[in-house]
Parts: structure tokens; C-alpha cells; sequence
């Protein structure tokens, strides 16, 4: 059905508010005639799958009546950064946001095509309306998606409300005051779920698909989405799981308990940044014990670059697949399905390596130390482009959030031009996270036989079914280190770096105080080096 004749068919059926609709034959457009000031306000949820401190809806619905509205979008579930296990988690978070609607007598209107189609059915079925939703640091496709929507909401009269949802500034002129904007939004009141008057009636739309993306789901999957269970994940870990938090963060062996697991409910806005911010800062201000308090501090500390790496993102959306240092487009890292497919599915030879992709890919998760270093092992020893593994790692991570993961992945891949480069030795990692080798005999079944000796030196380590390494683990690591200091000697590498740090660079540090203005801090101060990176994937 053609637009004209969907809207003919609106209006022959639908008169709400009060509206006059007429339809214009020629331009095939409604015209409101006396539209009142309490018109339809369309909240379209994107990566904020809440009602608490959500500030578009909590403004949208100051003006009028509110339809809720999410997505699914085909084109966004096929782009090859999404999986099965993205969705499986946004699936659980819509029927919790379900449910809380429901409460208030309100629907969750869920369409199955792109966003324009869904307008352009709302539009017809409607006249007119206000759009609210977040402002979206997303991947590439969102992002040319919302200039879409923005020339659709033009073209049509539509108001478009972008309002922001963690520390992230749209349009930021200078980086060096980003602190005090993240300091202000976080201290700022939260926002409660606010009482919603529901449209008279509303349009059907198909129901909620089973699987718009892939087979990838987890096969171990421990972490349900939903707001429900994101103030779980919140409050086991500011009562009890967060205690060692700062000291457990690096070993496989420790950080599935101890780090915070809030990453996927940020991701998809279950629970606001700032929401989690002030929980944490309460319990820091009530703590005692000098271990909370500084797991608290620590954790604080990476809300606060949790949005500086978003920030990146913003302001340079081209570094999802543009080194962020130019330089750096001239390494000669080549596409190798092969030795791709091999560090994908834990088959390097490497038996820490491939434990803890393994477990990575069971349970769409693990700590940020092995991220970093399975990120270090295929851009260094397996010198693969850090496109292409960051693709398999966004699709493994049910806590894909684009603006820190590509951040990351640069960061770990040597290409930023302001950070320590940092080759990980696997062997070393095992020897220091998992000396007893429990982690891989867990997840390499392959090796639960073999001698503990062997597990750390894998050269010697004979067991059928079980690879060699792929390559030789000192001279890959020369040659790596060789050719980016090779960058590093460029004539331009220098006055290019000072560009990328005024445009992307920390200024500050995080606050771990509710004081106003003056705020105390912790972390690194100057510049983005290892020390800022710990756990932002945590």
C-alpha cells in the first residue's frame, strides 16, 4: 500500500484529539488544522531501554500524550558488527520494558522494517506528531540511519527532540571542559519514570521477531537483559561482589564475579550512566573499608571513561575503520581468512588464547585484560587488521557498545598515536592470571590431560587434536614492534599525535564526588596512556 492510500485509509477511519485532517491530493501530505498543544509525542527507544531517568520520555511527556515505539530495523540486525547474542539481550530488555508499560496501561509499539517505513505508516495513521528519542553514538549505519531520519522529519514537518543520556556532548567544540559537562550531567537529579497518558488508540504492527540476526547465541547464557536485571547486577555487586574488585578485575579466574557485568545493561540503557554513578558514589561515601574503597574508586573512575571513549566516537566517526592516527594506514596488515578463522574459534596453539576466546564465545563475555590481549595477539603476533578481528570481538561482546570498542581495539592495535603500544605475551598472561592452569583445562578440553609445564610452553606440548602455534611468539612480536616503531620515526608522526590528543585526548580525570564544581578526582591526568584503559570494557 502507497502512502497516499494509507493515508486515505487513516483518515477515513481515525479522528483523535480533536484533529481536522484533510488530505492534500495533489502533494499527497496531511495538513492539522487547530492541532492542539497536547499532540501525539512518538518516543522512539533506541539504546535506552528504561523509564527511569530517560530524559526524552521523561520530556515528552510533559507535552502530551505518549506512544512508545522501538524498531527492530533488519538493515541494523545484517550489518556484520551484530550477532544473535545482541539480540537475544535486547529482546529480554524489550519485554521488561514491556511489562513497565503495561503497568501504566501503555503499549510498546515494536516495528519489524526500517525506521522510515515505520514513520511513514505513523504519519499516515496520525497526521502529525513530535519524535523524542536519545542522541545515538552508534555504529556507522545508526549514524547515516539518523541523517535519514533527519531529512524524513524535514520533509514531513516533523519536530525531531534529540536529548542526551550519559556524558557524551554532541557537537563538542573544545575537549579540554568535557569533564565539567560529564561532571554536571552526572550530578545532576536522577529522573523517575514518569506517569504517561496513552494515545486513544493506536496502529498495529507486526509482533516482535524471534530472530532477526544470525545463530550466534550463546551457549552459556548467564546474563539476561532487562532493567529488572540490571538493578540485580547493580545491587549484588555494590553489596558484595564489588568488594575486590579492583584487585580480582585481571584474572579470568576472578572477574566474572568480581568486575560490576553492568556493561550490557549500559549499552542498551536498562540503567542510565548516571544512575549507576550516584549509586556507586552513595555507597562510596558510606564505605569504610579501605578495600571498597577503592574497588569503588576505581569503578567510578571508569563511568567516567566510559563516556570519554564514546566521546571519541562522536566526535570522529570515521575511526570504526579508519586508523586514528593517519600514519598508521600505511602498516601492511593484510585480511587472512585462514589465520582469522583460527584465532576466532580458540585454535592458535596458544592454550591461554584459546581459552579465552573460548570462553568468550560460550558466554559473551571476559575481562578486559584478555580482551586487550586477544586484540594484541591478532594485531601484533597474527599481524591481522584490527578491522577485521574488532568485527568478530563486536559480534562476541553482548556488551558491544561501538564508541569504547573501536576506541579499544585502536588502542590495543597500536594506531591511535597518544598510547603506550602494548604487545601482550600470552604465555606470560597464563603464567601471571592462571598458574595453575584451571582456567584452561576449563575451556581447552583438549588439554585437560596434559602436564601443567606444558600449558605455559606450548612448544612443548604434544597433544593430538590440539594445533601448534601458529607462529613463533618472539619473532612475531619483533617484527610487529619493529614496523609500527618504523611509524613512529615518520617526520609528521609527532605534530599528527598532538592533533589526535587536541581532538580525542583526556583532559581530566573522573569525579568521585558530589561536590559541585570542584569536584575530587582519580586517574591518570594528561594524557590517554595503560593507565586510563583498565577495565572499560568491565
Amino acid at each position: 500500500m502507497d502512502t497516499s492510500t494509507r493515508i486515505k485509509s487513516s483518515i477515513e477511519t481515525i479522528h483523535l484529539y480533536g484533529f481536522a485532517k484533510t488530505l492534500n491530493q495533489d502533494k499527497c501530505s496531511l495538513r492539522i488544522m487547530n492541532m492542539p498543544t497536547t499532540s501525539l509525542q512518538l518516543v522512539w527507544f533506541k539504546r535506552d531501554l528504561r523509564l527511569d531517568d530517560n530524559p526524552a520520555l521523561h520530556d515528552a511527556a510533559q507535552h502530551g500524550p505518549v506512544l512508545p515505539l522501538f524498531v527492530v530495523e533488519p538493515g541494523f540486525w545484517s550489518q556484520p558488527d551484530a550477532s544473535a547474542r545482541h539480540w537475544q539481550f535486547c529482546r529480554d530488555s524489550l519485554f521488561d520494558l514491556q511489562q513497565a508499560l503495561a503497568e501504566q496501561g501503555m503499549p510498546l509499539l515494536i516495528g519489524n522494517t526500517d525506521i522510515e517505513p515505520t514513520l511513514d505508516t505513523l504519519l499516515a495513521f496520525y497526521g502529525t506528531f513530535t519524535l523524542w528519542s536519545h542522541e545515538e553514538t552508534g555504529n556507522d549505519w545508526t549514524f547515516q540511519r539518523d541523517i535519514r531520519v533527519s531529512a524524513w522529519c524535514r520533509q514531513h514537518g516533523i519536530t525531531w527532540q534529540e536529548q542526551p543520556q550519559n556524558g557524551v556532548v554532541r557537537r563538542l567544540r573544545n575537549r579540554d571542559h568535557w569533564a565539567s559537562h560529564w561532571d554536571r550531567r552526572m550530578q545532576a537529579e536522577t529522573l523517575p519514570a514518569p506517569h504517561l497518558q496513552a494515545p486513544a488508540t493506536w496502529p498495529t504492527l507486526p509482533p516482535l521477531p524471534e530472530r532477526p540476526a544470525g545463530t550466534d547465541f550463546l551457549p552459556l547464557r548467564q546474563q539476561p537483559g532487562g532493567r529488572q536485571a540490571g538493578l540485580r547486577c547493580l545491587d549484588s555487586f555494590l553489596a558484595q561482589r564489588g568488594r575486590d574488585y579492583r584487585f580480582a578485575m585481571s584474572s579470568p579466574n576472578t572477574a566474572y564475579a568480581a568486575c560490576s557485568r553492568l556493561s550490557p545493561h549500559l549499552c542498551w540503557g536498562t540503567l542510565s550512566v548516571r544512575e549507576v554513578y550516584q549509586r556507586a558514589l552513595a555507597q562510596l561515601e558510606h564505605s569504610t573499608a579501605t578495600g571498597w574503597t577503592r574497588s569503588l574508586r576505581s569503578f567510578i573512575s571508569r563511568l567516567y571513561w566510559h563516556c570519554h571513549f564514546m566521546q571519541k566516537l562522536e566526535d570522529q566517526p570515521a575511526l570504526e575503520w579508519q586508523p586514528i592516527h593517519p600514519l598508521f594506514a600505511e602498516l601492511d596488515r593484510h585480511p587472512d581468512a585462514e589465520i582469522l578463522a583460527r584465532w576466532s574459534s580458540g585454535h592458535t596453539g596458544w592454550p591461554f588464547v584459546d581459552a579465552c576466546m573460548r570462553a568468550l564465545q560460550a558466554r559473551g563475555w571476559i575481562n578486559f585484560r584478555m580482551r586487550a590481549m586477544l586484540t594484541s595477539v591478532a594485531s601484533y603476533h597474527l599481524w591481522l587488521p584490527w578491522q577485521d578481528s574488532g568485527q568478530v570481538l563486536a559480534r562476541y561482546f553482548i556488551d558491544y557498545e561501538p564508541g569504547i570498542h573501536w576506541s579499544q581495539i585502536q588502542m590495543q592495535s597500536g594506531t591511535t598515536g597518544i598510547n603506550a603500544i602494548r604487545v601482550y605475551n600470552p604465555l606470560k598472561q597464563g603464567l601471571d592470571l592462571d598458574p595453575d592452569g584451571r582456567f584452561i583445562r576449563r575451556w581447552v578440553p583438549e588439554l585437560a590431560d596434559a602436564p601443567l609445564s606444558a600449558l605455559h610452553e606450548p612448544r612443548i606440548l604434544k597433544v593430538d587434536g590440539y594445533p601448534a602455534p601458529m607462529v613463533d611468539l618472539n619473532r612475531a612480536a619483533r617484527s610487529a614492534k619493529d614496523k609500527v616503531a618504523a611509524i613512529h620515526h615518520h617526520p609528521r608522526f609527532h605534530e599528527l599525535s598532538r592533533d589526535v590528543y587536541r581532538q580525542l585526548g583526556s583532559r581530566k580525570r573522573a569525579s568521585t564526588s558530589r561536590k559541585k564544581r570542584r569536584p575530587s578526582r582519580t586517574g591518570t591526568a594528561n594524557t590517554d596512556t595503560h593507565s586510563t584503559q583498565l577495565s572499560l570494557w568491565d
